[in-house]
């Protein structure tokens, strides 16, 4: 678990604690350029602000739309690697499944309103993540039951 939350942390620091070092420092390469030209670190500080059209502005979604996939990937490989996951089948479920909410709401995070409230660029995403973990635990827990018969 504590290499899942490392990764959660940054992409690659999971994998450099399972002693994957080459995989690591390619997942923390691979993130750097994707924050860079993505804008996202400044995206997040306008968002945080509560700034959200700026940061619709700033946000190259060319480049951000890699970012979903490629942080819950290094989230679920450093889990997978570090044995947390072994013997559970379909524990890939929630970080695909996620992986999809967060592309999605990044998507339509220029035009999606919740209450009113436009999200924007940070905040639908993460709320995509939310619903994504949420859907894909219970996917998973359909197909094991499912099994089971």
């Amino acid at each position: 678990m504590e290499n899942l939350l490392w990764s959660i942390a940054l992409p690659g620091f999971g994998q450099i604690l399972n002693r994957k070092y080459v995989k690591g420092l390619f997942f923390i390469l691979l993130e750097f350029v994707v924050n860079v030209k993505s804008n996202f670190n400044e995206v997040i500080l306008l968002s945080f602000h509560g700034d959200i059209q700026s940061a619709i502005e700033k946000t190259d979604y060319q480049w951000l739309l890699f970012y979903p996939c490629l942080y819950l990937f290094a989230a679920w490989d450093a889990y997978r690697d570090s044995g947390a996951g072994e013997g559970k089948r379909f524990s890939y479920l929630p970080f695909i499944t996620a992986a999809y909410c967060v592309t999605v709401g990044l998507i339509y995070s220029t035009k999606v309103k919740v209450f009113g409230v436009l999200l924007g660029p940070v905040w639908l995403p993460m709320l995509g993540c939310l619903v994504g973990v949420l859907a894909g635990l219970c996917l998973r827990r359909v197909l094991l039951m499912m099994g089971q018969r």
